[in-house]
């Protein structure tokens, strides 16, 4: 019978990209780091090249007799504050370039100073030069899981990830023991050093605290499990309209509540999901204060780290703009914020309805979810204020990419090292495209996108912008990238951005428009392909550079023990 060390050992022999195996556990303890070296000395033995970039032991006795043999590559001293860090050399690692390398505390943030701000971004730029890595993550620092882990044990987790980093890894281990054990463990002195084995014991490490979380931990797997087993499906399947939004306001009490809540929903039901803002007249950022507008910046940018593709629009009719939106990108769930502003007596007594009213009353077919997020727990709280599904017939799915064709297709590139605004740059991107497709209609194509940068700008944050429109009569998606190396401004808005997707699709279906929305976000998500591109000669190599990427979210075969 196959070991879960020899599946992943059978995944690094065929490879030629780097692959991820994380060792997923519920608290500090468990076993983690211990499994991971297991795993690494079971390497050496099967003659695979195999170092140590950075372990933490701790001082854990038996985790350290594992180290034991195992080529360790030395640490980065980093000066800070006047006091000697000692970080995992990137660099070092990857021009030792083993097969596999194994790098403890994926959710770590490096000393200010590093290339990189966290370790799973470390991990990112050793997978892509091919080499395997192993990394080890406590559940309490997914993203998505920061409310409900504050509910539940009191503690704000400073260090999270992004749950794509999961998301897109190749193997999943649950490394699980009881609470009782583990509680034991700790009061032998197994876990931490004596003079905190009291404090840990009667603050994190209660029982019930411990027994949430490795109910949180199992629920994540099986999560992940029954993700990734629907996920070869997906382009085999019709897209139903059960797509989940949620609407964000520069006045929501917890937009962060909000976006988590509906990325674990987006995660139980495998769908894609959109953070979509409408900016009213009263919200122009002329018109509120800069930390209203900071706020509202980092709720955007929390949006994609958790994999929503953002969309602003303008708009005082908010509710109308919702739901057409909703209609548009078959929206099967929408997921809004209770307001703390209550309407006037006067206009009660009128009848006059609140929006969170209006949207339920008129979201037809539509399942509304309202989150008192006034509270940081969103458990209980979630309330179901109405729901029925719209049925999904006579729905076409995407039409499929040509064997070993990108999924984005062919891209006209440009690359400009002069600055400009955004109208000149969308305009140069726009022919760049219609020199690539002749069936494009430029001039229709440009009032399209016009319109829709009226409605709301795209750029997106992360130093990209995506403008994009559908189009009539169009038979395939077109795609232009283009990179700025001095920028391109929106002076409105008072942003500026260097890389440029500009993505043009049919009308119909949406699936098409949406698929290659969401593609493009994902990609643009890694903070290693912005920098890859913003270091490319010529359009040769940036078309090189993006495809590998593209590859490298479509070619791995996760799976989950």
């Amino acid at each position: 019978m196959e070991t879960r060390a020899d599946s992943f050992l059978r995944l690094v022999r065929r490879s030629q990209r780097g692959k991820l195996k994380i060792y997923l556990g519920y608290c500090a303890g468990v076993g983690k780091t211990y499994q991971m070296l297991l795993e690494g000395q079971r390497f050496k033995e099967d003659s695979i090249d195999v170092v140590v970039g950075l372990v933490e032991t701790h001082g854990r006795e038996e985790t350290e007799c594992l180290l034991q043999g195992l080529e360790v590559v030395s640490r980065r001293r980093i000066q800070y504050r006047g006091i000697e860090i000692r970080e995992m050399d990137l660099d070092a690692v990857i021009a030792r370039k083993p097969a596999v390398v194994l790098v403890d505390e994926l959710a770590h943030t490096n000393v200010p100073g590093s290339r990189n701000a966290k370790r799973y971004q470390d991990v990112e730029e050793i997978l892509a030069a091919g080499i395997h890595v192993i990394s080890t993550l406590n559940v309490q620092h997914l993203e998505s899981l920061y409310d409900t882990v504050e509910q539940v044990t009191g503690v704000k987790v400073r260090e999270r990830i992004p749950d794509r980093v999961v998301a897109e890894a190749d193997q999943i281990v649950n490394v699980d023991i009881t609470t009782e054990d583990l509680r034991r463990r700790l009061e032998e002195g197994k876990v931490y050093t004596t003079e905190r084995i009291e404090t840990a014991l009667t603050r994190f490490f209660r029982q019930s605290n411990l027994e949430q979380l490795r109910e949180l931990t199992l629920r994540e797997l099986a999560a992940q499990i029954d993700s990734r087993r629907r996920a070869p499906l997906a382009d085999d399947i019709p897209s139903s309209p059960d797509q989940i939004m949620v609407c964000l306001s520069s006045r929501s009490p917890n937009s962060e509540a909000l976006l988590r809540y509906a990325s674990r929903l987006a995660g139980r039901l495998n769908r894609n999901w959109y953070a979509v803002y409408v900016q009213t007249s009263s919200e122009s950022p002329t018109k509120i204060d800069s930390e209203t507008q900071r706020v509202l910046s980092n709720a955007l940018t929390l949006a994609q780290q958790l994999g929503a593709t953002v969309f602003t629009y303008k708009g005082d009719d908010v509710v109308k703009t919702i739901l057409q939106f909703a209609r548009e990108y078959r929206v099967g769930h929408i997921v809004v914020g209770r307001s703390e502003r209550k309407l006037p007596l006067r206009k009660r007594w009128s009848g006059k309805a609140t929006l969170v009213q209006r949207l339920v009353e008129d979201a037809k077919g539509t399942t509304v979810v309202v989150l008192d997020t006034r509270e940081v727990g969103i458990g209980p709280a979630a309330r179901l204020e109405k729901s029925a599904v719209e049925a999904t017939q006579g729905i076409r799915p995407p039409a499929a990419a040509r064997p070993g064709a990108s999924p984005l297709g062919e891209i006209a590139v440009l690359i400009w090292d002069e600055p400009m605004e955004k109208e000149t740059a969308m305009r140069r991107l726009l022919s760049a495209c219609c020199r690539q497709s002749r069936k494009v209609p430029e001039e229709e194509a440009w009032q399209a996108l016009s319109q829709r940068e009226l409605q709301g700008s795209t750029f997106l944050g992360e130093d990209v912008a995506l403008p994009h429109a559908r189009l009539a009569g169009m038979e395939h998606a077109v795609v232009g990238l283009g990179i700025a190396r001095q920028g391109v401004s929106e002076p409105a808005a008072g942003k500026s951005v260097r890389i440029v997707f500009l993505l043009l699709s049919p009308i119909s279906p949406p699936e098409v428009h949406v698929r290659f929305l969401r593609l493009i976000s994902r990609l643009t998500q890694h903070a290693l392909l912005r920098r890859e591109l913003l270091k490319v000669r010529n359009a040769e190599e940036a078309g090189r550079v993006l495809k590998e990427h593209v590859a490298g979210l479509e070619s791995h075969t996760p799976a989950a023990n």
